[in-house]
């Protein structure tokens, strides 16, 4: 077994080939029948107003998402608009908050949601699409009745089925399914799944014995069905007699006896990694992670997560990686038997390693999406081989399967309310592999998550400098999100706390950042100011790169202005500056926007001799694409000029130099196609 990024050989383990829904046929008559059922609204002549509510209730492991879904199916095709899912609480039982949820009901509507957009707004975008729509809303594991009412379609067409563990106080007209355990005759045939016929029917009374003692609860079930599947030729009578003697009354219930059973006799390197896995981001754990948090290779923590889905302690998820599920009624059992048999400093070791796993992963997966430049390539070529994935697809499916638990790491990160150099790593690379695989604009809600975080933790602990790159970063994905005017507002706040941290960097950002605002609002005379102000900042520091491209950004808030004069004036010096600090790439596009400006203001002699000067520059960078549009620019500068013969010829050899371009290209092998290995022992860069 390979230690493995992406393992295209996954195959989805399963502990049992029949997954037939089992029993409840009492509680499934009932709840159709109440879809059906005159509410309050009905009996009193009005229409109702929203949509009716299901609820089922019942404690984790009773089977009560089974059952949601199994009602769900049968009852799918009277609304023909589908059905939405969502989870209101993560496994450690913290409510999920509702903007997060309305935001995913969104998406799998395919309308957007504005990054940002408050808590109100989201939820009315919900209703509102909702509205004139017959869908079906499964709202599994409700904290509380605030979250479901907040979620409620105003659209007597929709049906909410919402699962929780006791009554949904608040909710009119609701009357709950309770569950308790499941009757002896389906509870008996769901230990046959696991343990084959021939053993329940060579001694059925210790069957029944066995499902007494686990109250047909069943997660108990799933969990000795398993451990008697690993175990062939062991009697059920055998354990059925261990579980009995183990309720004295003061031992909790079914599942926990079953779960301390199956733990007391694993192997040592399950019993190992056994309580760690309540430290898995979202309840979602594959080899890596596994791997990272119990200190062993990445095959051996594959073969215990195996083992673990064979036992019932883990579901298996249907995805092109090996990814497992952490029950949500086992996830206490873990946390509690972390908190007993673990040291504390064992278990912060064990979540550095695993957030250490995630920063590398994260490196690795935005760094197969840089290699145009050479300095992106040498420092991929730089990376251990182990550490890289095969190409950019695998690394983009990776992040989005890993998505919920990427996110889950940065909460995890700054839980204690630290900014520690672990969390800021992970905050960073997250943000950069978001970024380069899915855009900005796509990301923008996750990228809100990640810096809100950071700002959140920065303001509980007065930490200033931090709290201005936070404020950057969201005023960043609202200016390229087209929220300009929030931008503009969290940039004035950004440059109040840079103040305050006497940060020059922080500063001269938000400065640039004010006018870049401005000039999207077509402000162009505060904009040129705020650009200028930025470049006073820079010049007093001596960085000649930065002045030079803020000279290049006031030259073009004066193009926008129309005021050519200055826009030259101010394109010279970006030239200039350009060639003392040595970028030849970033002087030949200098002089490239001269010569538009140039042309702007009628000046065609002077835009052709700039263009021919910045065609030479183009050809020392070695920039194809930028030699292209070069050529491009001196082609409209002919045409002008009334020379179309030149300026076919110089349009066609832009074209040729970008054919060439992409010919190499596709003709590149993808180095390292292979190397998709990443050792656990392995050290970052």
């Amino acid at each position: 077994m390979t230690d493995q990024a992406v393992d295209t050989g996954f195959v989805r383990l399963s502990a049992h080939a029949d997954d037939r829904f089992l029993g409840r046929t009492r509680e499934l008559k009932e709840l159709r029948a109440d879809i059906e059922r005159a509410g309050l609204d009905t009996l009193s002549g009005r229409k109702a107003p929203r949509a009716r509510v299901l609820l089922i209730a019942g404690r984790p492991g009773s089977g009560r998402t089974a059952l949601a879904e199994e009602l769900v199916r049968q009852v799918a095709d009277r609304y023909p608009d589908g059905v939405l899912r969502a989870r209101l609480s993560d496994p450690d039982g913290s409510p999920v908050p509702v903007a997060r949820t309305a935001r995913e009901l969104l998406a799998a509507l395919d309308l957007p949601a504005p990054a940002g957009a408050a808590e109100d707004d989201l939820t009315e975008a919900l209703r509102t699409a909702l509205a004139d729509r017959r869908a079906l809303l499964l709202l599994d594991d409700a904290a509380g009745a605030e979250q479901v009412d907040a979620l409620l379609p105003e659209a007597p067409d929709c049906l909410v089925v919402a699962v929780s563990s006791g009554p949904l106080t608040g909710i009119a007209d609701v009357r709950p399914c309770t569950l308790g355990g499941l009757d002896t005759k389906s509870a008996v045939e769901l230990l046959t799944r696991y343990t084959g016929a021939v053993r329940i029917t060579v001694d059925p009374r210790s069957a029944e014995s066995l499902v007494e003692a686990c109250q047909g609860h069943p997660a108990a079930l799933v969990l000795a069905g398993g451990w008697l599947a690993a175990r062939p030729k062991s009697a059920i009578s055998d354990l059925a007699k261990r579980l009995h003697t183990a309720d004295d009354g003061t031992d909790g219930t079914p599942l926990a006896r079953m779960f301390r059973h199956v733990r007391s006799e694993l192997p040592g390197p399950a019993a190992r990694m056994l309580p760690l896995l309540s430290l898995a981001p979202a309840g979602l754990i594959d080899p890596h992670t596994a791997s990272a948090l119990a200190g062993c290779s990445v095959g051996a923590a594959r073969a215990v997560l195996d083992d673990f889905v064979t036992l019932g302690l883990l579901r298996a998820v249907d995805a092109p990686l090996p990814l497992y599920d952490v029950p949500g009624c086992l996830h206490p059992l873990l946390r509690a038997l972390a908190e007993n048999h673990e040291r504390p400093a064992e278990l912060q070791l064990a979540r550095a390693r695993m957030l250490e796993r995630t920063v590398r992963l994260l490196q690795s997966c935005r760094a197969i999406t840089e290699t145009d430049s050479p300095q992106a390539r040498e420092k991929l070529s730089a990376m251990p081989r182990e550490l890289r994935f095969p190409n950019p697809r695998a690394a983009a499916d990776w992040l989005r399967i890993r998505r919920p638990a990427l996110l889950a790491s940065a909460r995890l990160a700054v839980a204690d309310g630290e900014l520690d150099t672990l969390a800021r790593r992970l905050m960073s690379q997250l943000v950069r592999a978001l970024v380069a695989h899915v855009g900005t604009q796509a990301a923008a809600a996750d990228l809100y998550d990640v810096h809100s975080l950071v700002l959140d933790v920065a303001e509980r602990r007065g930490l200033v400098r931090e709290k201005a790159a936070a404020l950057l970063n969201l005023g960043d994905v609202d200016a390229q999100t087209g929220r300009t005017r929030a931008a503009l507002a969290r940039y004035r706040l950004a440059l109040d706390a840079g103040r305050r941290a006497n940060d020059p960097y922080a500063t001269g950002r938000a400065m640039e950042s004010v006018g870049g605002a401005y000039q999207e609002l077509g402000d162009y005379d505060r904009a040129a100011d705020w650009f200028g102000r930025a470049l006073a900042e820079r010049l007093a520091r001596g960085e000649r790169e930065q002045v030079a491209r803020l000279y290049g950004r006031i030259a073009a808030t004066h193009t926008y202005a129309g005021r050519y004069g200055e826009a030259v004036r101010n394109w010279r010096a970006a030239v200039a500056g350009h060639r003392r600090s040595g970028d030849v790439a970033a002087h030949a596009r200098a002089l490239s926007e001269l010569a538009r400006v140039q042309e702007y203001a009628g000046r065609f002699e002077e835009s052709l001799r700039t263009c021919q000067e910045a065609v030479e520059w183009a050809r020392r960078a070695e920039d194809v694409r930028l030699q292209a549009a070069v050529q491009l620019r001196l082609a409209d500068t002919l045409e002008h000029l009334g020379d179309p013969t030149a300026a076919r010829l110089h349009r066609a050899a832009a074209g040729r130099m970008l054919d060439e371009e992409a010919q190499n290209s596709e003709a590149s092998p993808n180095q390292d196609a292979n190397a998709c290995e990443i050792r656990s022992t392995s050290s970052e860069d």
